[in-house]
């Protein structure tokens, strides 16, 4: 949708348009769903994996841009698995060294991003057809989408299910992220359900429900405004 768009401000608003609302990855495309749904119970093992996959999709669609004019259509896919494959193990490593606790709490969903549809999906759809500033602002914008959905989804969980906000916050930012938990009440009792899977679907089927309403609404304003313009115009 962003080949026959010219001036580079209008073309970034709309690859940043297409990766955070248009094409979002979790809302509308669907893709990545299995760590979405398995790792949102906090809001803080969220942002971890976001920030993991918006890293991996910014670093593989650039080097798929640079290495494009090389290619060949015969063994395109293979050469983009294995750039995810190398980014992905580089970010596990960095994150296994820097940040273990959080590690340990994403466990297998870290390196099974290399197996995230949306990474390979944007490599072949956008990164080897365009230049590498609007493939790494493609993958920034499409990982910054994914990742939003992710904190939102798992600050819903964790608020209903545990009655808190950014709890183990210090797995992400050390020392500091003590001080960062929220609580609602000591003597809440939680809410199982929204902890467990069942709670992961229902909140991700409510985010698609909302983004659905407001669509439905640019939609009707967009025709009352093109109706108006037109009679306007016909008077």
């Amino acid at each position: 949708m962003t080949d026959n768009i010219t001036t580079p401000l209008t073309r970034t608003a709309a690859i940043s348009k297409d990766g955070l609302w248009t094409n979002n990855v979790a809302l509308v495309q669907l893709l990545g769903l299995c760590p979405l749904l398995a790792v949102t119970g906090t809001v803080i093992n969220g942002l971890g994996l976001g920030i993991a996959t918006m890293m991996t999709l910014v670093l593989s669609n650039s080097i798929v841009s640079l290495i494009r004019p090389w290619l060949k259509s015969e063994i395109r896919i293979p050469i983009f698995v294995l750039v995810i494959a190398s980014i992905v193990t580089t970010i596990e490593l960095i994150m296994n060294a820097w940040f273990h606790d959080l590690y340990l709490v994403l466990g297998i969903f870290i390196p099974l991003i290399v197996t995230n549809c949306s990474i390979i999906a944007r490599a072949e759809a956008f990164a080897s057809k365009n230049n590498l500033l609007d493939s790494a602002m493609d993958g920034f914008m499409m990982g910054l989408g994914f990742t939003l959905v992710l904190v939102v989804l798992g600050g819903m969980r964790e608020l209903i299910g545990l009655g808190t906000l950014f709890a183990n916050a210090q797995l992400m930012f050390g020392s500091i992220g003590e001080s960062m938990t929220l609580t609602i009440s000591e003597d809440y009792p939680g809410f199982l359900l929204a902890v467990l899977p069942p709670g992961a679907f229902i909140g991700l089927g409510l985010l698609i429900a909302l983004k659905n309403i407001i669509d439905k609404r640019q939609t009707s304003r967009q025709q009352v405004v093109s109706i108006t313009s037109a009679e306007a115009t016909a008077s």
